[in-house]
């Protein structure tokens, strides 16, 4: 195939950014829009006259398509991606993937059994700084990888069927299994609900990987200040990837303690502190969210299975499963089942 028939499922909040990639990656054709809401139908028959625009999605099934994009509540991905599936069309479903990893392994069997390709909207894994940060792990720039930080906070959007572990935590799971290539062992976490009651929307996460090695999530729908942060701490240096930054999306630190060899007295035991220069790479922008549509249909054309394929939006689930499970059994470490 040469040109990918495509059609968009859900037109709200991030499917007109969506629309606008596939209607301009060149071997994409952008075919039709489906959304049960008339006025965004309206907004998507205004921009693009020239493509269909229905209110049931079952209608796309009809005009040839080879491929949709479902950009609806999470609640209803399972449904729609399944149905799509069965229609022998290639998914791309965005963040997360579906609320149970039940679902989540019917669709990769589905896919699988179909020669499909299932694609999951995890946009940071095509983002350049996340790449970059994720060549100095690779590359040992950084040392051996003590310890990793991260924290997503703003203030909304709140939606009561669902939790700021589905809604923030999952995009920054798939950050660290993006740039660490393990998965963690065991997880344990703390929530709570604070404005509406059954609805978490503060959380911390801690993550335990083999060889020792943790990471931190902080999570809140609830902060006064948005802030989109991932640091790593290695034993040569450190790194600060800061997402609201316009430009120095990244920083390198060359800063560092080494513990003391042995020695007799206490006046001989002392730490050396490294602190030295902070240097910033230059990082060419590229809109992520273009990366990942254009991977998408790549993936499609090359019968290749995608970065963020169905299998790693199922290892994010399995996640966030057990986080909740910690959660209701008091911040104990569940072991995930992998």
């Amino acid at each position: 195939m040469s040109e990918i028939r495509v059609g968009i499922i859900g037109f709200g909040y991030w499917g007109p950014n969506l629309t606008r990639n596939f209607f301009e990656i060149p071997d994409s054709v952008l075919i039709g829009i489906a959304d049960l809401k008339d006025d965004q139908l309206a907004r998507a028959k205004a921009k693009y006259p020239h493509i269909a625009v229905v209110k049931d999605y079952h209608e796309l099934f009809t005009l040839g398509l080879d491929a949709v994009v479902i950009s609806t509540p999470p609640s209803t991905h399972f449904k729609i991606a399944k149905e799509c599936l069965q229609n022998g069309l290639h998914v791309l479903i965005e963040k997360p993937m579906t609320d149970s990893s039940a679902d989540a392994k019917e669709l990769i069997e589905l896919a699988d059994a179909g020669g499909l390709i299932l694609m999951v909207g995890h946009t940071f894994e095509y983002n350049t700084a996340v790449l970059a940060l994720k060549q100095y792990i690779n590359n040992k720039d950084l040392g051996d990888i003590y310890y990793l930080d991260t924290a997503r906070l703003n203030l909304g959007l709140y939606s009561r069927k669902s939790n700021v572990l589905w809604d923030l935590a999952t995009h920054d799971i798939s950050i660290l299994l993006f740039l660490l290539e393990k998965k963690p062992i065991s997880v344990s976490a703390q929530a709570v609900p604070c404005v509406l009651n059954g609805v978490y929307d503060v959380a911390y996460l801690s993550l335990l990987f083999p060889n020792n090695l943790t990471a931190y999530v902080h999570v809140s729908w609830l902060d006064p200040c948005k802030v989109r942060r991932v640091t790593v701490v290695g034993s040569q240096k450190m790194a600060v990837y800061n997402d609201m930054e316009a430009e120095a999306k990244i920083k390198i630190y060359d800063k560092g303690v080494d513990a003391p060899g042995y020695t007799n007295g206490f006046g001989e035991f002392q730490y050396n502190y490294r602190s030295g220069d902070i240097s910033i790479p230059v990082i060419r922008y590229q809109e992520p969210l273009r990366q990942e549509c254009e991977h998408f249909i790549e993936s499609i054309i090359n019968h290749t299975e995608p970065r963020s394929s169905g299998r790693v939006g199922l290892n994010v689930i399995k996640i966030i499963e057990a986080a909740l499970r910690s959660i209701e059994n008091g911040s104990s470490h569940e072991v995930i089942e992998w």
